[in-house]
């Protein structure tokens, strides 16, 4: 049977949200969920004031809804710079530790962190940046991406970021729609012993100017108009951060769309509190605690992980090779990580090559899964990694700047369901008679601090609100997750009603996929569809296709392979190919991709 975690006295006292429910009189959890939505301007200002967010100038509404709840306005009135409320410790704690493949952990204080930062953002004024432009980030979650990252926010610009994985064709995608100014990358990725040529991968695309991190020395020959990151890199260590409007776009993140043209979704100053909210909450960061999280500034994950843990006054822990490698769990050992998170893909991975068994991760207090839908079993291996600590399942979007359902830690922890809704927001299941029900899809119910309001290149109200069902006289936004509520009123993921999967914490749409697998020579079209597996866990990419010509079958399982993985990502792998004499399609001609599902699980 599945081991459960339930949290002790001291556990419950010495959480963050203990804390704060002392502070404002609520004696039990679901009394104080209830207040933080009920009492929405009261929960973010206590938040606010907990977190310690700096304003140059205080905002004159805390939630302005002057043109409805689409379009709500948190600190409205305000000017300030979120990037200043990440540099709240002592000078000389340390904020940020690292270690290259081969090597030992490295420590930066939060004083030469911001020397960094306040060095970049100069260098970018240097080169011509000026407020309101667009740069590009292309790199690993590396100290200089880091750096860059809150330089660019600093000096007022907006930072779009792109995981550093995509083939040439999605980086030119995103460069069009993002239009930067300037793209910083490095020459090599050095992983698993062998190295990559990322500069020279993203010069066939013909970027803007660019600015390369060396790894190597030698280094790679750059183009004329490309600098290296020393040369980039100003002398000067001060520079006042730019104050703007909260409003004022920080981040352009990519999240795949169900048309297969990613959608550029905005963040602004107020999102990354949403970030350190739930991390302060339920994942209960403490000052000085160390967070690990494998991922990259292209996925929201790199910029929860950035202002979730400085926000909190904490230590953001970057291993820079392979998560799946011995050295991994060393690095966890020895940077004495307290929260480590990660997507369930991952420890499936663990378990079965039982390589992180042999290190000391007693200093973990509570782990994080997310990106995908967990398996128990995986799960419970995991608690006992971690000497039987919780795992908080995490449930969000780029969209939400976070997360809407979560666990806590002053709730019976049980692998892969989560406990609660999140603190400060609120959904509701819908089933497909559009009735509230314990098991639908998710509805979240406005406003919430975090969520977007524009998107760069879609509708936003076509997207997102358009023919969505009220609530108890309350309009709707649609999220596109299908969950269960159990008996006891926890939460299931179920996963998604739309045609978006996620492949290892990736969301890709199955259009995406199709339209590379179509380009084909032997594919006269094709269907791409997520299968959970019986057991539970991470969604497994299956290709339906219709033959133009024969081919033996493990030839055509390659070649579809090998396309996915070089015109889109090679972190999407396709685990089967079938073959089928027609895609069945509704009378308006869309791919029935539920009857594909439940074609391949019956012949599972």
């Amino acid at each position: 049977m599945t081991k459960t975690w339930n949290p002790s006295q001291s556990d419950l006292e010495g959480s963050n949200i203990y804390k704060m429910m002392q502070q404002v009189g609520l004696p039990s959890y679901a009394d104080f969920w209830k207040w933080s939505v009920t009492h929405k301007t009261n929960f973010w200002a206590a938040t606010l004031e907990r977190l310690g967010i700096v304003q140059a100038q205080k905002y004159t509404h805390l939630l302005d809804l002057s043109e409805g709840v689409e379009q709500a306005k948190w600190l409205f009135g305000a000017q300030m710079n979120i990037v200043d409320s990440c540099f709240q410790n002592e000078a000389d704690a340390t904020v940020l530790c690292f270690q290259k493949e081969g090597g030992s952990v490295q420590k930066i204080s939060q004083q030469q962190l911001e020397n960094l930062v306040n060095r970049a953002a100069n260098g970018l004024r240097n080169a011509g940046g000026i407020q309101g432009d667009v740069i590009a980030l292309m790199m690993p979650m590396t100290l200089e991406a880091t750096v860059l990252y809150l330089a660019g926010i600093k000096a007022g610009m907006a930072v779009s970021t792109i995981a550093d994985s995509f083939a040439p064709n999605e980086v030119s995608l995103r460069l069009e729609i993002a239009k930067p100014a300037f793209l910083f990358t490095q020459d090599f990725i050095h992983r698993k012993g062998t190295t990559h040529d990322l500069y020279h991968k993203i010069c066939t695309v013909n970027p803007p100017k660019m600015v390369v991190v060396q790894t190597e020395s030698p280094s790679v020959t750059l183009r004329s108009q490309d600098v290296f990151w020393d040369d980039f890199l100003s002398d000067n260590n001060q520079f006042t951060s730019v104050k703007q409007s909260p409003q004022a776009t920080t981040t352009v993140l990519f999240s795949s769309g169900t048309t297969g043209i990613p959608k550029a979704i905005p963040w602004n100053h107020t999102t990354p509190i949403k970030c350190a909210s739930d991390g302060h909450f339920h994942h209960n960061i403490q000052k000085n605690d160390v967070v690990c999280w494998p991922t990259n500034l292209g996925w929201m994950m790199g910029p929860w992980l950035v202002f979730a843990t400085l926000i909190n006054k904490a230590t953001i822990a970057l291993y820079y090779g392979s998560p799946m490698q011995a050295e991994f769990g060393a690095f966890v050992a020895g940077a004495k990580v307290t929260l480590l998170g990660l997507v369930p893909s991952m420890v499936k991975q663990w378990k079965q090559s039982r390589v992180m068994e042999s290190f000391d991760w007693s200093s973990i207090q509570c782990m994080s899964s997310t990106g995908e839908v967990s398996n128990p079993t995986e799960m419970a291996y995991l608690m006992e990694l971690a000497k039987h600590k919780p795992i908080v399942e995490y449930c969000g979007g780029t969209e939400i700047g976070g997360g809407y359902l979560a666990s806590t830690l002053l709730q019976e922890n049980k692998p892969s369901q989560f406990s609660s809704q999140t603190l400060g927001g609120e959904f509701v299941l819908l089933n497909e008679h559009g009735v509230p029900d314990t098991q639908g899809e998710v509805f979240l119910v406005p406003p919430i601090l975090g969520l977007s309001t524009r998107l760069l290149n879609k509708d936003h109200h076509a997207t997102y609100y358009k023919g969505t069902p009220m609530y108890k006289g309350q309009i709707l936004r649609r999220h596109g997750d299908l969950l269960e509520k159990t008996k006891d009123g926890y939460y299931k993921a179920q996963g998604r009603t739309d045609d978006t999967m996620n492949l290892g914490g990736i969301k890709v749409a199955a259009v995406q996929i199709e339209k590379v697998v179509n380009a084909l020579v032997f594919v006269a079209e094709a269907a791409a569809i997520a299968v959970a597996p019986k057991e539970g866990g991470a969604n497994r990419l299956v290709v339906f296709y219709v033959a133009r010509e024969i081919l033996p079958q493990e030839a055509a399982f390659q070649k579809v392979k090998n396309a996915v993985k070089t015109k889109l990502n090679p972190l999407f792998k396709v685990v089967d190919l079938v073959k089928i004499d027609n895609l069945p399609r509704t009378a308006s001609m869309k791919i029935k991709r539920k009857e594909l599902r439940e074609k391949y699980n019956s012949n599972d």
